[in-house]
């Protein structure tokens, strides 16, 4: 699926329909390693190193190798099938950068929330961000090697989510999964309103 070759910098003619997706969800959860994941053309990034004025600020627990914040935004992009390409921004995860959202969130399709099971209360304001604007979403549960695991049932009740919210796991590092947790966000937007996606997950 990830390929960045001067070929894939191009859309192929049969596509109709580009889609704007945001991959949004708490600081370290793996926003920008999924977007970088699944991207066709080299992502763009805009992480900088962090610094002792995040000290206090921002909750490195259970995160000790991260050095690195999203600033601005992720972008990549992901072919779906021939006649469907998304387009991913990335959002930065911390409060003081949700100011963000308005910008990015315009004209967006949908939202793919990425969660931590290890740090599950740092999703709450997250979800209560994307009510308040009325975005529809899924769920993504990135799966880290010491995380526990849960159902989705157990996971619904505890983000309080919809009994139609999708809610699917993955692991951010992983092309096909992620890719998969995309389609799953597809499938449900074009539930909600059919004629906005054509054939998405075919």
């Amino acid at each position: 699926m990830v390929s960045v070759g001067s070929a894939d910098r191009y859309l192929p003619d049969s596509v109709q329909q580009a889609v704007k997706i945001l991959v949004v969800g708490a600081f370290g959860v793996g926003k920008t390693t999924l977007v970088g994941s699944v991207s066709e053309i080299e992502p763009l990034r805009t992480e900088e190193v962090m610094t002792k004025a995040s000290v206090g600020v921002d909750d490195l627990a259970g995160m000790d190798t991260k050095t690195t914040t999203t600033v601005a935004m992720d972008f990549g992009r992901v072919t779906l099938n021939s006649r469907l390409v998304l387009y991913l921004f990335g959002t930065p995860g911390q409060r003081r950068f949700w100011d963000l959202w308005e910008g990015l969130a315009e004209g967006a399709l949908g939202v793919l929330v990425i969660v931590d099971t290890r740090r599950l209360a740092d999703s709450f304001d997250v979800l209560e961000q994307l009510e308040l604007r009325g975005l529809p979403f899924a769920v993504a549960i990135n799966r880290f090697p010491d995380s526990e695991a849960y159902s989705a049932d157990e996971l619904r009740r505890a983000l309080d989510l919809l009994p139609e919210t999708p809610v699917v796991e993955c692991d951010a590092r992983e092309s096909t999964p992620s890719v998969d947790a995309l389609i799953a966000l597809v499938e449900y937007v074009s539930g909600l309103d059919p004629a906005r996606i054509p054939q998405a997950a075919s």
